[in-house]
C-alpha cells in the first residue's frame, strides 16, 4: 500500500479530479485519528466545498464517516426488518420529529432517532426533549437500543461511539465557512444516520425563508443527493420537499413545542399543516419498513394510531423509559415551564397574513434566549410564542399575530416588536401554498 499523504489528497481535489475510494477512507481515517491536522481537514473542505464531489465520491465519503465508530447492527439484536428512521434539515416550529417517532413505532416501525440542537435561527429536536425533566438525550447505547427495541422508538442525541469523523470535521467546518456544503451537508448527515444501522431513510429538507436551503432550487439539489448517496450506500431512501416559509405549527420554543406535540398525539388539536407534513413523512416510513404496502393503507394505519392513542401511549413509554416522568402525558403542563408574561401580539392593521420571515421569527426566540448564541449557552426553555397565525389567516384587533411567553415585560416587547417586523397583512389572502411541495425517490448512481 502506498504511503499516506494528506496533502496530496487535498491537492488532487483541490485540481478537480476524482479522489478514489482509498484516498477518501484514508483521509477520513486521519481526520478520526488526528493524524490529520486541523489545517488539513479545513484545507480538504474548502476544496471540496469550490470543487465538489461526484455521487460515487459522496458515497465513499459518507460510508468512511459512518465506519469511523460504532455501527449498530440492529439484526444482531433481534430486529430483523422495520428499523427506519426520518431526518430533517430543520425549520422554525419544526416540531415533527417529536410526533413522527412514536406514530411509526405505534405501527410497528422501530425509530432510533439521533437528532440534533438548535443551530442559528432554527430549533433542536434535543432542546425540547430537554425542556422535558428527567429524560436523558446521551444514554448508554446500550440503553438506546433496548428502548428503541422494546418501545418502538427512542429519540436521543450523537454520541461519541457514532460517526466520530463527522464531529469533528464539523467542527472545523462550522468555523471555516464551508458549512454550506452539498457533498459535505449529504455525508455529515447521512453517517450518523447510516451508523445507527437504519434499514430505510426519509428525509424532510426544507425551503423558503425559515430554512438554511432558502431557495428550492438548492433544497431540491440537496434532497436528491442525500437520496441518491444515501441509497447508493446501501440504505433505500426518500426525500420530501416541504415549506418552511411560516411557522410549523402554531407554537415556537422549546417547553411549548412540546406541549403542542402532547395535545397533537391526544387529539386535542391537529394543525393541518403540521399535520399533513407529519402523516406524509410517517406515511413513506411506514413503506419503506414493510409495515404498509402503499402510502394509503400507510395513512389509515397512522389514523388509527392516533385516534386509538397508541402513539400517545407509544411516546409516554418513551418519555418514561429514558428518564422522564412516567405520567407526563397526563400532566404535561405542570412538568413543562413556560415563562410567566403573556402578551398577545395584534397588527399595525386589520387584514391577512400574507408572508413571514420565518427566519426572523427563529431568531425572535433566539434573543429572548430559547436559542443559542454560542456552543455552550444555557436555554430558557419556558420562552417563547403560541398560536401564532399562518399565511392566508386574517388578523386585527381580535385576532393576533400570536401570543408571546417571556420572563419579563421588557423581553415581552422586543419579542413583539421583531414579530410585527416578520410578518406581513395585506388586504387579500394570498394563494394557498403547497406544503409537500416533491418527492424523490433515491436510485443507486
Amino acid at each position: 500500500m502506498s504511503t499516506f499523504i494528506p496533502q496530496e489528497v487535498i491537492r488532487a481535489k483541490r485540481d478537480g479530479k476524482v479522489l478514489p475510494r482509498e484516498a477518501i477512507e484514508r483521509f477520513v481515517r486521519g481526520i478520526t485519528d488526528e493524524t490529520v491536522t486541523d489545517g488539513q481537514v479545513a484545507a480538504f473542505g474548502m476544496a471540496v466545498f469550490f470543487k465538489g464531489m461526484n455521487m460515487d465520491e459522496r458515497i465513499h465519503l459518507t460510508r468512511a464517516m459512518k465506519e469511523s465508530g460504532t455501527v449498530l447492527d440492529w439484526k444482531a439484536m433481534g430486529l430483523e426488518s422495520g428499523v427506519v428512521d426520518k431526518h430533517s434539515t430543520g425549520g422554525v416550529g419544526d416540531k415533527v420529529s417529536l410526533l413522527l417517532g412514536p406514530l411509526a413505532g405505534a405501527c410497528g416501525c422501530y425509530v432510533p432517532m439521533i437528532s440534533g440542537r438548535g443551530l442559528g435561527h432554527t430549533g433542536g429536536t434535543l432542546d425540547k426533549f430537554d425542556s422535558i425533566p428527567g429524560y436523558d438525550t446521551t444514554p448508554a447505547l446500550d440503553t438506546f437500543a433496548r428502548v428503541t427495541r422494546e418501545v418502538g422508538c427512542a429519540i436521543i442525541g450523537q454520541t461519541s461511539d457514532l460517526a466520530p469523523a463527522d464531529r469533528r470535521f464539523y467542527s472545523i467546518r462550522d468555523v471555516t465557512a464551508t458549512v454550506e456544503s452539498i457533498e459535505l451537508i449529504t455525508a455529515s448527515i447521512l453517517s450518523k444516520k447510516l451508523a445507527a444501522g437504519l434499514q430505510g431513510l426519509v428525509m424532510d429538507v426544507k425551503f423558503g425563508t425559515g430554512a438554511f436551503m432558502e431557495e428550492y432550487e438548492d433544497a431540491e439539489n440537496l434532497a436528491r443527493s442525500i437520496a441518491t448517496v444515501a441509497t447508493g450506500a446501501g440504505v433505500p431512501t426518500v426525500s420530501l420537499l416541504t415549506d418552511m416559509n411560516q411557522v410549523l405549527g402554531d407554537t415556537v420554543g422549546n417547553s411549548l413545542e412540546v406541549q403542542e406535540s402532547v395535545d397533537f398525539l391526544k387529539g386535542v388539536y391537529l394543525e393541518p399543516r403540521l399535520y399533513e407534513v407529519t402523516m406524509a413523512l410517517t406515511s413513506e416510513m411506514l413503506v419503506l419498513a414493510g409495515r404498509a404496502d402503499s402510502i394509503d393503507e400507510a395513512w389509515k394505519m397512522l389514523e388509527s394510531a392516533l385516534e386509538s392513542g397508541a402513539a400517545a401511549e407509544t411516546f409516554g413509554r418513551m418519555v418514561a423509559a429514558l428518564g422522564g416522568p412516567a405520567d407526563f402525558m397526563d400532566r404535561s403542563e405542570e412538568y413543562l415551564d413556560v415563562a410567566p408574561v403573556e402578551l398577545a401580539v395584534y397588527p399595525d392593521r386589520a387584514g391577512y397574513v400574507t408572508a413571514m420571515n420565518n427566519r426572523a421569527v427563529g431568531m425572535t426566540l433566539v434573543g429572548m434566549g430559547g436559542g443559542r448564541t454560542y456552543p455552550d449557552q444555557k436555554l430558557d426553555f419556558g420562552v417563547g410564542m403560541t398560536r401564532f397565525a399562518h399565511i392566508g389567516e386574517e388578523v386585527g384587533p381580535d385576532n393576533p399575530l400570536c401570543v408571546v411567553y417571556a420572563r419579563d415585560d421588557d423581553m415581552a416587547e422586543r419579542a413583539a416588536e421583531s414579530v410585527l417586523q416578520a410578518v406581513s397583512v395585506g388586504d387579500e389572502p394570498p394563494e394557498e401554498a403547497v406544503v409537500v411541495r416533491d418527492r424523490i425517490i433515491g436510485e443507486k448512481p
